[in-house]
């Protein structure tokens, strides 16, 4: 590889060029492959505080997986003003 190519090629850029434009997108989190693995703990405290700032204990739920939690996160911030 030349050094102008390493210089101008980054890998975490999307590139509509060659075609990959899609590489850096958001995917949602039904398509996730570890969504269905149990919510992480960060992800559980955020909720906890989110659910209890939206007056919303049903909000929080301790089984959710990281797909559902993650989504639920997102709906609190909305409802908090936290997006």
């Amino acid at each position: 590889m030349s050094a102008k190519t390493s210089e101008t090629h980054n890998p975490k850029a999307a590139s509509p060029e060659a075609g990959d434009d899609a590489s850096n997108r958001i995917k949602d989190p039904k398509d996730w492959t570890t969504g269905g693995e149990p919510m992480t703990g960060a992800q559980a405290s955020y909720l906890k505080t989110l659910s209890e700032q939206a007056k919303d204990e049903d909000a929080f739920d301790p089984d959710l997986d990281k797909a559902e939690a993650s989504q639920r996160i997102d709906a609190l911030r909305k409802a908090t003003g936290k997006a």
